[in-house]
């Protein structure tokens, strides 16, 4: 272990995810455990630019492993993203003494701590910076698993179990958009999970005629009076799709947008636990010296990866799901 790590820093930055608490708690007690100090950043990289953080102990964190959002708060910066910004930045870590950063978020987050880790080697200071993969939209190429996707996935079908019970008893098709701008793992494990008529995702051309028009007509030949069309905000608008369906089918289709109700609640167990590995790991990682790393979940194991190397991978989409829910479908229940 590299015992020049004597304080760290931690953030959270980009879209916030339940969990996030659980892994800036990781941090905290893993450094506290093996005597680094530990600083708070708030509003992600913007609070390194103006240097808006806070002390953090063992103490700082207690109680929050079961809340959602961030007790840290998160933030997008446009100036961090420009050079004079990132100078900024670097003379706050100066200012601390930081050794080392944990930032949690996606991946403009991990951009960001890519293009500040260049610009501190070339301004010869040495600090290094991990990133911790959070974000609903389980997007993140290097990563299996990023922590808030199953507490996201659980809301929306808790959501989609209400609404169920009125479509049922109106005899109604409703349309649910769930984010997932340029991802569709969200709305096609809720699609799945909640038994959907039809499921759309950015990652497969819509014909609408197969994938909407002809699943509701076998759901009505089958004998169902209610139909449930899970849309990804990246594969159309709900309302767009929801007026063609009535064009279509002669139907007159209700639009339910859960937007960020997503990225609320409790996080479940599995984001908890994940969180919490990961932040122990990025400590270690940190210790052992290493910078420009990304810790991630490859077939169930936590794992460090180099983090332009990480950056550039790209996760290949399941399509064994969406065949799955062809099969559960195609018959029209």
């Amino acid at each position: 272990m590299d015992s020049q790590v004597k304080r760290i820093g931690v953030l959270t930055s980009g879209g916030d995810a339940p969990g996030m608490n659980a892994a800036v708690r990781a941090v905290v007690r893993t450094a506290v455990s093996k005597g680094i100090e530990c600083v708070g950043i708030r509003r992600g990289w913007s609070g390194l630019i103006n240097s808006d953080f806070v002390r953090m102990e063992s103490s700082s964190v207690s109680h929050i492993i079961n809340k959602g959002g961030t007790i840290l708060y998160t933030a997008r910066s446009a100036e961090f993203m420009q050079p004079e910004g990132r100078e900024k930045a670097i003379a706050t870590c100066k200012l601390l003494g930081l050794d080392g950063i944990v930032a949690i978020g996606g991946d403009g987050t991990f951009r960001g701590a890519l293009a500040l880790s260049r610009q501190i080697g070339e301004s010869g200071q040495h600090l290094s910076v991990v990133g911790i993969p959070a974000t609903i939209d389980n997007d993140i190429g290097c990563s299996h698993y990023t922590i808030g996707f199953d507490t996201a996935c659980n809301t929306a079908v808790e959501c989609i179990d209400k609404l169920r019970d009125t479509m049922q008893s109106h005899e109604r098709c409703s349309v649910v958009e769930v984010m997932g701008r340029h991802a569709g793992y969200l709305a096609l494990y809720v699609g799945i999970s909640v038994g959907a008529t039809a499921v759309l995702i950015p990652e497969r051309p819509v014909d609408f005629e197969t994938d909407v028009v002809e699943k509701i007509r076998r759901a009505r030949l089958a004998g169902t009076t209610h139909y449930m069309v899970v849309v990804a905000e990246g594969a159309g608008s709900a309302f767009e799709i929801a007026k063609r369906i009535q064009e279509e089918v002669g139907i007159d289709p209700r639009v339910t947008v859960l937007g960020h109700i997503q990225r609320g609640g409790s996080p479940t167990a599995r984001d908890r636990e994940t969180a919490s590995r990961m932040g122990y790991e990025a400590v270690n990682v940190l210790m052992e010296g290493k910078g420009n790393r990304i810790i991630a979940t490859q077939d169930g194991r936590i794992v460090d990866l180099d983090m332009e190397a990480a950056l550039a991978m790209h996760k290949e989409f399941d399509m064994e799901r969406y065949n799955v829910l062809q099969a559960l479908t195609n018959s029209g229940r």
